[in-house]
């Protein structure tokens, strides 16, 4: 097995430190663990998997990186079911047809010979995420974001694997096609079932936990700076003690900047009972989950939040 050659690093980022501010400049707050891993998938041109909670972040890791680096994003959305046709390439087959149809009309040895070549060429390739991502940027190579993996079938990860570990694919009709430089890949999972192993082989690995509430409210600062100081702090007070509950699914960060923005819709300028009872829809997505916390429960989790006794 080959190893891809690295990006050249002329045009990435020369440390980890200098990567993280990068990111610090898109408003996305890498901790150390993840910032390192991100510089040596681009160090090294290796794939990178990213799992975690819903709503922590995995996502924005794509975007961010690809804006702070001048890079062109393409995002390949995984769902069950998907295949080949939609994520690699599918062939034009009504151009296809009609360019048959206009050689036949024709009736000229050299135009069907020259169709006949051209059948299964660029003329009629339909390039899917995938393929498009190993294709030469003169910015540099894309940034190649597989969301949530995850929901894909396991043979989707099978037919991954040749990507991942030499970032070239084979089209029988067409050939092999090699990226020149690796895209910087990323894949996102949210653990509703295992990734294979063969797929964590290749790439690196880090989990995006719930981040600290020293750095969700610099996160909230960051992405909703509109909402004030003291709401802040009493948005990320309320929202960590939500997390401790017994719930079917906890909020994550897109939630938590959801509801700083909700709140400054309605212009709130601090946590009250009824505020939070009628915008709990933002947090919590199951009914069970609003039962429980509904009523006695979120008014002691907002008067804790207050700093009430």
């Amino acid at each position: 097995m080959t190893t891809p050659a690295p990006i050249d690093l002329r045009s990435a980022p020369g440390s980890v430190d200098a990567l993280g501010e990068l990111l610090a400049g898109q408003r996305y707050l890498a901790d150390a663990q993840l910032t390192t891993t991100l510089y040596l998938a681009v160090a090294l041109g290796k794939p990178v998997l990213l799992e975690g909670e819903a709503g922590v972040g995995k996502t924005e890791v794509a975007k961010a990186l690809a804006a702070a680096l001048g890079r062109k994003l393409i995002r390949l959305q995984c769902y069950e079911g998907l295949d080949a046709a939609a994520a690699l390439y599918e062939w034009d087959f009504a151009k296809q047809m009609l360019a048959i149809r206009i050689a036949q009309a024709r009736d000229v040895a050299a135009d069907r010979e020259q169709l006949e070549r051209d059948l299964y060429g660029d003329r009629f390739l339909l390039r899917r995420p995938l393929l498009e991502a190993l294709a030469p940027d003169p910015a540099g190579p894309p940034v190649l974001l597989v969301d949530e993996l995850d929901r894909a079938d396991e043979p989707f990860e099978a037919f991954l694997l040749e990507l991942l570990a030499e970032f070239q694919v084979t089209i029988p009709e067409y050939g092999t096609v090699r990226a020149p430089a690796p895209p910087i890949a990323i894949l996102t999972s949210n653990r509703t079932r295992e990734i294979h192993d063969a797929v964590k082989r290749r790439c690196l690995y880090a989990w995006i936990d719930y981040p600290t509430a020293e750095r969700e409210l610099a996160i909230l600062a960051a992405r909703a700076p509109a909402v004030p100081e003291r709401l802040r702090a009493q948005i990320v007070a309320f929202v960590h003690a939500l997390r401790a509950q017994d719930l079917f699914k906890r909020p994550g960060v897109a939630e938590t900047l959801d509801w700083g923005h909700a709140l400054v819709a309605l212009d709130a300028v601090e946590l009250s009972p009824e505020t939070v009872e009628a915008t709990l829809g933002v947090l919590l997505k199951y009914q069970d989950d609003l039962a429980r916390i509904s009523g006695p429960t979120a008014r002691t989790l907002v008067d804790a939040a207050r700093g009430s006794p």
